[in-house]
């Protein structure tokens, strides 16, 4: 009894394992859709590089910012790793692709504005993505800048700047 009860666990955790590195797309399909715009963006991005060899998937998010001020519109700021799999550059199909855990992942913030849930060319979007073992304090606080320049250089809508028809 004990034999086969063994041999059931170990043949569940044998098809877990092989079920699940399967589909390395999870937790980009549980993102919101103002999010996945950027790091569709940024994968359209980092894939467009010559040097770039491997086809890159969304990894996880450390930090997602969501400010709304009205009219439709939204500012997005998004840090999130992306990591190397299997694939080619190129890989239309990418639900087969496996990570691959050889390769540092790439460290990632986009930071634009959208209105009626678009990504709006001006100001225009900011993406920096680089190697987390090379990123430095500085390239955060350069980040950081950025992404509040955009925020504040265009201003935001408020009620006092609508013009009503009574």
């Amino acid at each position: 009894m004990l034999t086969t009860m063994a041999g059931f666990l170990l043949w569940v955790f044998s098809f877990g394992c092989l079920a699940l590195p399967s589909n390395a797309q999870p937790a980009y399909n549980n993102l919101p859709e103002s999010f996945k715009k950027g790091v569709d963006l940024t994968l359209e991005e980092v894939g467009s590089h010559a040097s770039i060899l491997h086809h890159f998937l969304f990894f996880r998010s450390l930090e997602k910012y969501e400010f709304e001020p009205g009219f439709n519109v939204k500012f997005i700021k998004h840090n999130f790793y992306l990591k190397a799999t299997k694939c080619q550059k190129g890989t239309i199909d990418a639900t087969s692709c496996q990570f691959r855990n050889d390769r540092p992942l790439i460290d990632c913030v986009t930071c634009y504005k959208t209105f009626q849930g678009e990504i709006e060319a001006e100001p225009q979007p900011y993406v920096h993505c680089v190697h987390k073992p090379v990123l430095t304090e500085d390239m955060r606080t350069s980040r950081v800048k950025q992404c509040e320049a955009m925020k504040y250089s265009i201003g935001t809508p408020t009620l006092l700047s609508s013009t009503g028809d009574n």
